[in-house]
């Protein structure tokens, strides 16, 4: 049996990263330089600087490289407390694709690389991206579509291709690149000052919260290094399930974290609103969306702990990851659709943050592979196991 009862340390350092969040974080969420495409790089070290004087920087990467080392299970309560506030998980610097990119790098970069690319990265001094998606009739969805090429040419390669929707690419200090080599799909490191790598338009997404935005990425005849390659040449395919399979899950914490908020709000206003002679929650159609909030969250919750105790298990959690992205990326979206039909009018300005957190959890339900992709693959894991089924049934 799987006891999901918080450690009294657990409950310690959830109580010190809400109180962090509340007391630090929110006060600055009406931060003006915060636009379309995240928030700038200056605001965003202050926010890094006011989670390091917490000591909550990171906390999801090895203390050798300034991080709290914290298993998957502890990251679940520590990453959906910062995701209370869409700045949270900035400020702490555990937000998509540096994230996942730090633990891609902690687990499969050489020292040398570590040293160069992760160290700074978890302190915060700088910035990255994951350059995988491309546009139509490259990979999205299907990775096996990838045309990204990277040509062997003497002691090191040279890549030509696009990519688009790469996040944190504005202002970044180095990107991962997937492309295909003659050995297989291979990951690549590049510092984004390379001569060869050129952000042809920063695109206009209906998200705001990630630094840097999305990107359009082309690189021509990019000169990289063979002491950059990411592991070994070939394997970037398994790689990426390395970084994709805990990235999913800490997107499921995070948003569960900004649903909450969303639902502290909304059950606010209808604890308060009047309308018919009573408060708006004491009417059963109101009432019963906040119940079913609270059920979607629980749901949630429980879906992403599993997940995260097999993975502290060492066990596969690929299935496990992608029914937590189904179930969270799609149950959440509907906790904010209720907080904002719950508040009316007010749901649909920027009077409150529920607004922000609806828009932004719909692409969700895209990024780390859209809800259809997971149900694909899951029906055909259901059926491949038919054989193993009792006769008779």
């Amino acid at each position: 049996m799987i006891d999901f009862s918080l450690t009294s340390e657990q409950k310690v350092l959830r109580e010190r990263v809400r109180e962090f969040i509340v007391e630090r974080i929110l006060p600055l969420e009406r931060d003006p330089r915060q636009g379309p495409h995240g928030p700038q790089d200056d605001f965003r070290r202050e926010l890094n600087a006011l989670a390091e004087s917490a000591g909550l920087l990171a906390p999801h990467v090895g203390a050798e490289w300034g991080g709290l080392g914290l298993d998957h299970v502890s990251c679940a309560i520590v990453f959906e407390a910062a995701g209370y506030s869409p700045i949270g998980p900035i400020a702490m610097n555990c937000s998509a694709p540096d994230e996942g990119n730090m633990h891609m790098l902690e687990l499969i970069a050489t020292e040398q690389q570590k040293d160069r690319f992760l160290r700074p990265l978890a302190k915060g001094e700088t910035r990255s991206c994951f350059a995988m998606t491309e546009p139509a009739p490259g990979a999205g969805a299907d990775p096996n579509l990838l045309l990204t090429e990277a040509r062997r040419d003497g002691d090191g390669y040279v890549v030509n291709g696009v990519k688009w929707l790469i996040t944190g690419a504005q202002g970044a200090a180095f990107a991962i690149i997937m492309a295909r080599t003659e050995e297989g799909a291979t990951m690549l490191l590049s510092d984004m000052s390379a001569p060869g790598i050129r952000i042809e338009r920063i695109l206009d997404t209906i998200d705001q919260g990630f630094a840097g935005g999305h990107a359009v990425l082309r690189f021509e005849n990019l000169r990289i290094p063979a002491q950059n390659v990411l592991g070994a040449p070939g394997q970037g395919f398994k790689y990426a399930q390395v970084r994709l399979a805990p990235a999913r899950l800490t997107h499921c914490m995070r948003w569960l974290g900004a649903a909450g908020r969303a639902h502290d709000i909304a059950r606010r206003y209808a604890a308060t609103r009047q309308a018919f002679g009573k408060t708006l929650g004491e009417h059963e159609g109101v009432g019963f969306m906040l119940a079913d909030n609270e059920l979607d969250m629980h749901q949630c919750r429980l879906a992403i702990w599993h997940c995260a105790w097999l993975l502290d298990q060492g066990q596969s959690a690929g299935s496990a990851s992608s029914m937590a992205k189904v179930i969270c990326s799609e149950g959440l979206y509907r906790v904010a659709d209720r907080c904002v039909q719950i508040l009316g009018g007010m749901g649909v300005t920027q009077d409150t943050l529920v607004e922000r957190i609806f828009r932004e959890i719909r692409a969700f339900r895209i990024y780390d592979g859209p809800s259809e992709t997971h149900r694909w693959a899951l029906a055909r894991r259901a059926l491949r196991s038919v054989g193993d089924l009792p006769p008779g049934i």
